[in-house]
């Protein structure tokens, strides 16, 4: 990584991948990560509470809430046999997402269908074969390759008519059915604070990891009606905000 060969002051990194990236580029350079998915299981950190190397930051616990998306979805779709999960098979934490999905499918009865998506050809060829298998709904995992597709993703769904429940509120904002997770831009402003307090003096190896405690559900409602269905009031009533 060139900013290590720059020998700067600290790296800011976003999400799993470029917090290993940086990891491996550098031991001795502070490294302030946003948006990690499991940080300790992906050994970036000893421990949320003492990370014990040279990486802290904000954690998005995003694998816990596989099960919460996957109710969530579930309450909108009457039957679901079948859930399609869009998923980066090189973000080391879609692995946990994945497997937590599957136990919580298992409780409902429906079978996970596992698409790969590396890029923008990777996320069609996912679609065509939800399309193929018939899949009644569709969970989009975080990822930064994902996020930067995002309204092709959303523009895919529609056509193919399929509900999906996303984790940032971006998709939602730009046409997606529902989101469900912490909030992006907060978690950038929270490591603002750790980078702070690193340039002062502070090593990343006694600042712990931070995790979420409030989770934003955004529903769009006009999504909801090209798609034909009806919204339970039950989710109305957790929604945080409701796009018209």
């Amino acid at each position: 990584m060139e900013l290590a060969r720059l020998k700067v002051d600290l790296i800011v990194a976003g999400a799993t991948p470029g917090a290993r990236a940086a990891q491996q580029a550098t031991s001795t350079i502070p490294i302030v990560a946003v948006a990690m998915g499991d940080p300790v299981g992906d050994g970036l950190v000893a421990s949320l509470a003492r990370p014990g190397g040279n990486i802290t930051g904000v954690s998005l616990l995003t694998a816990e809430l596989s099960g919460k998306r996957l109710d969530l979805l579930a309450q909108l779709v009457r039957s679901m046999p079948r859930v399609a999960i869009l998923m980066n098979p090189d973000n080391p934490v879609h692995g946990l997402f994945l497997e937590q999905t599957r136990v919580a499918a298992q409780k409902l009865g429906a079978q996970v269908q596992p698409l790969e998506a590396r890029n923008p050809k990777g996320i069609e060829v996912g679609f065509e074969a939800a399309a193929r298998e018939r899949a009644a709904g569709l969970i989009v995992f975080d990822d930064p390759v994902l996020w930067s597709h995002r309204k092709r993703i959303v523009v895919l769904a529609a056509q193919r008519r399929l509900p999906a429940v996303y984790g940032y509120r971006e998709f939602a904002d730009d046409g997606g059915l529902v989101s469900y997770g912490p909030d992006r831009v907060d978690h950038y402003r929270r490591s603002a604070a750790y980078v702070d307090k690193i340039l002062r003096g502070a090593k990343p190896a006694d600042l712990p990891v931070e995790q979420p405690t409030k989770f934003d559900l955004v529903i769009n409602t006009k999504t909801a009606k090209a798609l034909g269905l009806t919204i339970p009031r039950s989710v109305f009533e957790q929604a945080d905000q409701v796009i018209q």
